[in-house]
């Protein structure tokens, strides 16, 4: 039997996609002080505009993942793309917290329907078996190569043009993934008698299933974490590290300011993420991906514990960038695999919808509490501490799951 290709046009289409989606959506932190300082608003009401956008996300993930099953993956897209643009557009002309806050679910429904679940489950089922953990971590990498450019591209448009007109262009940026449509090709939802069950018995056997819920409440700590960062590590870095030295290097770089700094650092994180995406996905071809999920928590809470106990400098930010990011997006292609390996492809998108709605639960806790305790304390210690408490309950939860098929009826 030859091998098959890798790396085909849904791949290639798919990682397109999200390289656009998370581009936009890695960059919504490099706002967080030109709007507050703008409408004279407390840190707080930006970041509950973000923290709704990331449950909105949430819950329109299963939505949209059940839509792309049930009618095409093709509709999703383009439904989401559409939310997607209108929502930044008009947030663009919102002038209060509630209008921003309202305007931000449209937003999160579009993030879903050209996101992760709707894309890694179009890329897991044209994927062969021996390369599908492989060609998830691809994807994965590909949303963390948009988030290498779009906070920098942010922060630039920012210096030219006032944050209104940056949202209308994004606006228009996000449709571009609708030329990549073709490459998707007529996706099936599964193969000939694979799986037979209806969604609705697939979902109530998994809701009953441990394993299910124990991953179900292991992705939590990963939205917490990834949010509260993406959200607030630039203005976090503006404010609260050190100077950067005349004649440094990142001086030399032309990165004279803490300000720059914060963009920096979320475009360095995703850098360091496109290889430790992928390194997770091919890490979950080869062991058992339970065991490696709870050795990536654990990195996570080590790195975030020493981080902050340490004084905040250039060089801390840094490293601590590069080091968060290898290990950034590195659940995402397991997580989505191991739902994959037990459940099924056939309704692969619908479940990891599910599972992904608690990644945004803890999104919409870390974002909000973020700008919360900010404005109580003036700092973000307390909150990033629950992040590390978090992470190690990540960490454990993953230990117990039962990483087998689950046994489900036959194809008549």
């Amino acid at each position: 039997m030859s091998q098959s290709r890798l790396f085909t046009p849904v791949l290639v289409g798919g990682a397109i996609i999200l390289l656009i989606n998370f581009a936009l959506r890695a960059s919504f932190g490099v706002f967080q002080i030109p709007i507050a300082q703008e409408f004279g608003w407390p840190r707080t009401e930006f970041s509950l505009a973000i923290a709704i956008q990331n449950l909105a996300w949430g819950i329109g993930q299963p939505i949209f993942g059940a839509l792309g099953e049930r009618f095409g993956d093709r509709w999703s897209i383009i439904i989401g793309a559409f939310l997607y643009s209108a929502g930044l557009i008009l947030t663009a002309h919102a002038s209060s917290p509630a209008s921003m806050q309202l305007l931000e679910i449209m937003v999160g429904f579009g993030i879903a329907g050209t996101g992760f679940g709707v894309i890694l489950a179009i890329i897991g089922r044209a994927a062969s078996d021996e390369n599908r953990s492989l060609a998830l971590g691809i994807g994965t990498a590909a949303g963390s190569a948009g988030q290498v450019f779009g906070a920098p591209l942010a922060e630039g448009l920012l210096a030219h043009y006032p944050w209104q007109t940056v949202f209308m262009i994004f606006g228009v940026i996000v449709l571009a993934c609708l030329l990549f449509l073709p490459m998707l090709g007529k996706t099936r939802p599964a193969s000939r008698g694979e799986l037979e069950d209806s969604m609705g018995t697939v979902l109530k056997r998994a809701f009953t299933d441990p394993s299910y819920l124990m991953i179900f409440a292991g992705f939590f700590s990963c939205g917490y974490q990834l949010a509260f960062i993406t959200a607030h590590f630039p203005a976090m870095i503006t404010e609260m590290c050190g100077p950067i030295a005349p004649g440094s290097t990142l001086a030399g770089l032309g990165i004279t300011t803490t300000s720059a700094l914060g963009a920096v650092a979320i475009s360095l994180i995703g850098l360091a993420n496109i290889g430790g995406a992928i390194f997770a996905g091919w890490l979950g071809k080869r062991y058992t991906k339970k065991y490696l999920l709870a050795g990536i928590y654990t990195l996570r809470t080590i790195a975030s514990a020493v981080f902050i106990l340490m004084p905040i400098t250039p060089g801390s930010v840094i490293v601590f960038s590069l080091v968060m990011g290898a290990l950034w997006l590195a659940t995402v292609p397991l997580t989505s695999g191991l739902v994959a390996y037990i459940y099924g492809l056939r309704y692969m998108g619908t479940l990891y919808g599910f599972v992904f709605l608690s990644h945004q639960l803890g999104s919409f806790l870390g974002v909000w509490l973020g700008g919360k305790m900010y404005d109580l304390y003036g700092n973000y210690t307390l909150v990033w501490w629950v992040g590390v408490g978090v992470g190690a309950f990540s960490a454990l939860i993953h230990l117990p799951v039962r990483e087998a098929p689950a046994r489900l009826a036959p194809a008549a």
